[in-house]
């Protein structure tokens, strides 16, 4: 395939880098900072548009788009390039609001064209491990869940200043929520679909943002299942985890470590999973572009399609507007 690249940062590199080892061309990388430009160069081959004007990307010849922009930007360059008759991976959140996402569903299913909003820890080997050993009934029916991240911000991307990135500012979709939108993603993925929301949320730190820097997010499901969601961009130590507890177990998951713990019936007795998984970060990212161009070619249903991330977004807006309220919201079904 022949893609396109909107955003040369650090996840708009990294799909570059993975569709050129993967055999595929760029066409184009569109990025409005000039630095940014340049590392692109350097990896996007012979024939790529480097350009800092978007409608330039939007002009070259190309079968796909990989939208890595700030999130502010996501949807209206998804469905430009839907309306190019381009296939989109577009990285998550799908948008920092819900207005044009339905549109962006219907274009892209008019058109025949896929769309994976690109969660990729659900390509992450131990979490996969996760969900298959649920879906087993490994620990019998789901009761409660914990699910855990946080990272101080100025840490997330050390060469730059935290105060200028996208996730410091309101107005281009930041915010823990939708930074760390991957825990609503997966526990929905592992759960089924949430009824009710409930969080407190806000600044609670010195950081110079004008978005939630913690937030903690409580998801009711239809069948009683509560679980319970700590996010921040706080801890001077990256900590990424999950438990889930059911009738007959629990299952302990630990993105840093890359190990997956199952507790059974009798107290203290457990299994530990970590050699047979591959803990290679790049590997999801990997796989995540492969099931894309396997969608795209075969005409799969994404892991993630549009419709799927204007639900999770609507959970994490949802979460939002609790906090911001102080009262628990209903999801529509």
């Amino acid at each position: 395939m022949r893609f396109v690249v909107f955003g040369a940062g650090s996840i708009g590199l990294r799909h570059l880098r993975n569709a050129r080892a993967l055999g595929h061309a760029i066409a184009a990388v569109f990025d409005p900072d000039p630095g940014r430009r340049a590392e692109a160069a350097a990896l996007a081959g012979d024939g790529a548009l480097i350009t800092g004007e978007e409608s330039a990307a939007l002009e070259v010849a190309a079968d796909g788009a990989l939208v890595c922009s700030p999130t502010h930007r996501h949807l209206a360059q998804a469905r430009a390039a839907v309306g190019r008759g381009w296939h989109v991976l577009v990285e998550k959140p799908l948008s920092h609001a819900l207005e044009g996402t339905g549109e962006l569903a219907a274009e892209a299913a008019a058109a025949r064209r896929t769309v994976l909003v690109a969660c990729n820890l659900r390509f992450l080997p131990s979490l996969v491990l996760v969900k298959r050993l649920i879906d087993e009934g490994r620990i019998g029916t789901p009761l409660s869940a914990r699910a855990h991240c946080g990272y101080y911000l100025p840490y997330w991307r050390p060469h730059t200043d935290y105060r200028h990135g996208y996730g410091a500012q309101r107005a281009t979709g930041g915010g823990i929520i939708l930074d760390s939108i991957h825990e609503l993603d997966y526990l929905r993925w592992l759960l089924g679909e949430p009824r009710e929301v409930f969080a407190y949320a806000g600044k609670v730190s010195s950081l110079e943002i004008d978005t939630e820097d913690n937030a903690d997010v409580l998801m009711r499901f239809d069948y009683g299942t509560v679980a319970n969601v700590h996010l921040d961009y706080l801890q001077r130590t990256y900590r990424r985890s999950c438990e889930l507890i059911g009738e007959d177990g629990i299952i302990a998951w630990d993105y840093i470590a890359q190990t997956v713990r199952v507790y059974g019936k009798e107290d203290r007795r457990h299994e530990t999973y970590e050699e047979s998984i591959n803990t290679d970060r790049n590997f999801m990212f990997v796989e995540e572009l492969r099931h894309f161009v396997a969608c795209v070619e075969r005409g799969a249903p994404p892991m993630l399609d549009a419709t799927g991330g204007r639900r999770v977004l609507e959970i994490a807006l949802a979460a939002k507007a609790s906090a911001a309220e102080g009262r628990p919201v209903r999801l529509d079904r």
